[in-house]
């Protein structure tokens, strides 16, 4: 994919002020803890994540979704009349239909015109929206397009606790399973893309390419949302070692092909922002696609995984801390279950 037309024009994040520690999340499963003999600050020693963030019981979705979209459009400047597309782009939802889009759309009145739905695609999905918008706006389809996303972690985190306390049958092997799961906390973000005839910020979204190894789409199964908002009750289990031993490899090839795709060199790179696991995730990857650690921004020490959010809320969050100056390349490095992986360039 290569754009000539496409800017990245505003970014907006809106987070939870309820914040939980991982040595919280450890003394709610003291009892376990206790019974395989496993010890305090496992959770934050693996991961690297000290905290997160969730949402107040009841927050829907599209609450918070609309909250970091309403941000992102005034980041950008464009008018509402000329957004010609949202998408909602989170793995949680309102409800299964309609779309939660359609919930978004009507709170922050867009266009009637604008097409409007959902992408789901696990902690892949805000670029996927991103890729279509850029592509329509690429073929002057619409002048400027939103994708949002609100993730939220609280549920899976809490019903992931009551379940390993419930269950007499867990081990220190088959625990591993459910440890992905604790990392997870909440985010919402929005993303304003706009054709270069109306930019006034002129960060150009160059292209990129996406790749897919779905015959290990078996290492991460989410239970489906029925019920979804604020009172789903999701389970996830993950083979988090094979997931992130494919899932780098995979990462590795995808930003081979990017390179060669943008015509850019690692030397090229000023900053990249990756999706945030953990932090052994962050080092093999880092090392399989050969770019340097200490040109990452990282936000998982404090946020933890929030999904399709995740990327580019540590975009916005970078761009906040001026971590980018005119005429510097940036790398988008996205990696969901399923395998899926979007690697984009950026000209800032």
């Amino acid at each position: 994919m290569r754009f000539e037309k496409v800017h990245i024009e505003g970014l907006g994040y809106h987070l939870p002020e309820k914040i939980v520690t991982s040595a919280e999340i450890e003394k709610r499963l003291a009892p376990l803890y206790d019974r395989l003999k496993l010890p305090q600050g496992r959770l934050e020693l693996m991961s690297g994540i000290r905290e997160r963030r969730f949402w107040e019981k009841g927050v829907f979705p599209s609450e918070v979704a609309t909250i970091a979209g309403k941000k992102a459009i005034a980041e950008s400047g464009v008018d509402k009349d000329q957004i010609g597309c949202l998408i909602s782009a989170s793995v949680c939802r309102d409800f299964l239909e309609p779309s939660t889009a359609s919930v978004i759309h009507n709170n922050l009145k867009l266009p009637g015109e604008a097409f409007v739905f959902d992408v789901s695609n696990a902690c892949l999905g805000v670029l996927n929206g991103m890729m279509i918008i850029a592509n329509m706006i690429e073929q002057n389809q619409i002048l400027a397009g939103l994708v949002v996303a609100g993730e939220n972690g609280g549920p899976l985190v809490n019903n992931t606790i009551e379940t390993l306390l419930s269950r007499q049958d867990i081990t220190r092997s088959n625990i591993k399973s459910s440890f992905a799961s604790l990392t997870i906390g909440s985010s919402a973000v929005g993303v304003v893309l706009a054709h270069k005839k109306i930019t006034r910020h002129g960060h150009r979204l160059m292209g990129g390419v996406s790749l897919a190894e779905t015959q290990f789409n078996h290492l991460c199964r989410g239970s489906d949302d029925s019920g979804a908002g604020g009172e789903w009750s999701p389970l996830m289990e993950t083979d988090s070692e094979t997931l992130m031993l494919e899932g780098c490899r995979l990462a590795g090839k995808t930003w081979a092909r990017t390179r060669e795709e943008l015509g850019w060199s690692n030397e090229d790179v000023s900053r990249v922002f990756c999706h945030q696991v953990g932090k052994g995730h962050r080092k093999l990857m880092y090392e399989n696609v050969g770019l340097d650690l200490q040109k990452d921004f990282s936000t998982l020490e404090f946020l933890g995984n929030t999904g399709s959010a995740s990327l580019p809320t540590t975009l916005a969050m970078g761009i906040e801390k001026n971590v980018l100056k005119p005429g510097d390349k940036a790398a988008l490095l996205g990696i969901g279950s399923g395998l899926n992986c979007m690697m984009l360039g950026v000209e800032w």
